[in-house]
Order: structure tokens, then sequence, then C-alpha cells
């Protein structure tokens, strides 16, 4: 198994944060329930590999919860994507969070299996949230992975 770190971001990460994010999900702006986040401004973690980046999480906290609001992982199946969420579960523990959540498509059913293996329980299903996310950001795919129509917003939560 390849070995690989995770680190905090630091600011001179900024600029590589918008162009992988960008290139990954063709925006750095994400919308989960009617909010636009831009997630090169966010606090996360980078997974490197011999020094290059191979992976990447963002989240925001309020009050006493908290939200993934991105999760990239370059080589799948070696642990990245479980590590960087690990990295987000102990910092938003320390922050006193009790519930962390976050959004999936109902399309995405790759991510679907990989948070309920690392611990998410389903907690809403918001139908046909996609259509107002789309008037936020009209970039957002009509069509999904396997052909899917995007249409749900799911959400997912970890109690602590």
């Amino acid at each position: 198994m390849p070995a690989f770190e995770i680190r905090p971001i630091e600011d001179s990460d900024r600029p590589w944060m918008g162009r992988f994010l960008d290139s990954r999900w063709g925006s750095r702006r994400i919308v989960t329930r009617g909010v636009v986040y831009d997630t090169s401004s966010l606090p996360g973690y980078i997974a490197e590999m011999e020094g290059q980046p191979v992976g990447l999480i963002t989240y925001r906290w309020e009050d006493d919860a908290g939200e993934v609001i991105s999760i990239d992982a370059v080589i799948e199946g070696v642990g990245i994507g479980s590590a960087l969420l690990t990295a987000v579960v102990m910092a938003l523990t320390a922050a006193g969070c009790r519930r962390i959540w976050l959004i999936t498509t109902n399309d995405n059913t790759h991510a679907l299996k990989f948070y309920q293996k690392q611990g998410f329980v389903l907690a809403a299903l918001h139908r046909n949230a996609i259509a107002e996310s789309r008037k936020l950001k009209p970039e957002i795919s009509e069509i999904g992975i396997d052909g899917i129509p995007i249409r749900d917003e799911i959400e997912l939560e970890m109690i602590l």
C-alpha cells in the first residue's frame, strides 16, 4: 500500500486547492442545502504522497455541528478518503461538535457506500433539491454517474 501523509491546509495551498477543485468538481463553488461555499477558502486537510497532493477534504462548523463540504482522493482504494475523513472527525470532535453531516446526490451510489462504511447513517432525503441548487450553480449537470438524473440531496450524519 502506498504511503501517504495527512496534514492541515495552509494558506500557501489555496491556489492549488482552487485549481484542484475546479478540475474535480467543475468549480470551487459547492452548494449544500441552498448555501454556496467557496471550498478553496474552507479549513480542511490534504493527503500527500511523496510530497504531491493526492487528496483533499474541506469542512465547516457552526455551534455543535460540522459539515463535510468536499472530499476527493486521486487514488482510490488505499485509504486516503478514510484518513481524510478521520482527520475531520477528530478536528470537529475537538471543536466540541456532536454531529457531523454531509450531502451527496442521489446518483452518487459510490459515495453512499463509502460514507456508510465510515459510520455515517442516512438522515434525510431532500427531494428535488438540486433544481434549487442549479439556480445558484447552473453548471450542475442534469445527468450524473451511470446516467442517473441528478435530482435529490441525500443527507448523511455521524453522531459523536
